[in-house]
């Protein structure tokens, strides 16, 4: 699998949960050479759903922020191509700001948060990174020195609940496993469940359609099968209600002309009445005892 491939859905992945809290921007530029962030975030003022709905995600995007996403533990030169790619912004957002006359202090600054399936000892100590001290934030995120504004996210060393969930899909091996599994756990009726597992069931069609079918391809489509099969399922039994719903409305029709304000509000209710009973319902049945029948008391 190539860091290519992986990038796209990972890039889908976090676009489709932090829109929720701010102004998202994918494969965004770095002046003075051609560099591209994964995923470059400015928290909104009022976001349109509380941060804490997406736990530590959440929390990470409280400020400006860059998120570099690795399928593979990165290496120390890929580390640094990161923390160059900050530096860069954060130069071209202080002349920006200078150029508008404005201000930017210490906390305006974006953070970088490089997310990786693992991160070796050698790899955090050779970086200085430590676990925060403070309990704000959850072992397996490891900070640089604090003018550095950068830390490492080991995946696999996060504690499995719903509040590390929405990163720990984007680890490896048992690990992406096991956070699959709890997002088909999710009652449906949860706000990112559907679109999540559709971006999943994507990513696993690509993967398969790959003609190169290495060990790492392999392992990946088993964790995702299980999201793929499920959004398929869910889309044929959507597809199905979508059918009845059609052909309730056209029976409506065809009995009363048009469809008003009170029938339109009692057709729910005959979705759920077995098709053997439904049709001869609509057929028999007038308009004021459909209403008494189904109607709201």
């Amino acid at each position: 699998m190539t860091r290519t491939a992986h990038d796209q859905f990972a890039k889908q992945y976090l676009e489709e949960l932090l829109a929720y809290l701010g102004q998202v921007q994918t494969s965004r530029d770095v002046p003075s050479e051609v560099r591209q962030i994964d995923v470059y975030f400015v928290p909104a003022a009022t976001p349109s759903t509380a941060p804490e709905t997406l736990g530590v995600l959440g929390q990470m995007a409280a400020t400006t922020g860059l998120f570099e996403v690795f399928r593979n533990a990165p290496t120390p030169v890929e580390i640094r191509t990161c923390k160059l790619k900050l530096y860069s912004l954060q130069g071209d957002l202080l002349r920006q700001a200078r150029r508008e006359k404005n201000s930017l202090g210490e906390s305006d600054l974006p953070r970088l948060w490089v997310l990786s399936p693992s991160c070796s000892e050698r790899l955090v100590n050779g970086f200085g990174a430590q676990l925060d001290e403070s309990g704000n934030w959850l072992p397996g995120i490891y900070f640089m020195p604090e003018f550095e504004k950068t830390a490492l996210v080991a995946l696999d060393q996060l504690p499995a609940n719903l509040n590390t969930l929405w990163l720990r899909v984007l680890g490896r091996g048992a690990t992406q496993q096991q956070a699959v599994n709890e997002l088909l756990s999710l009652p449906k009726g949860h706000p990112f469940r559907r679109n999540l597992l559709e971006i999943l069931a994507n990513w696993r069609i690509n993967v398969q359609l790959r003609q190169n079918q290495e060990e790492e391809n392999r392992e990946l489509i088993m964790n995702l099968s299980p999201a793929y099969y499920q959004w398929r399922e869910e889309a044929v039994q959507e597809g199905i209600q979508q059918e009845r719903k059609q052909r309730v409305q056209e029976l409506l029709k065809f009995r009363f002309g048009s469809i008003d304000e009170e029938l339109a509000s009692i057709i729910e209710a005959l979705l759920q009445v077995s098709g053997e009973e439904l049709i001869p319902l609509l057929l028999t049945l007038s308009r004021e005892e459909l209403l008494q029948r189904f109607g709201r008391s």
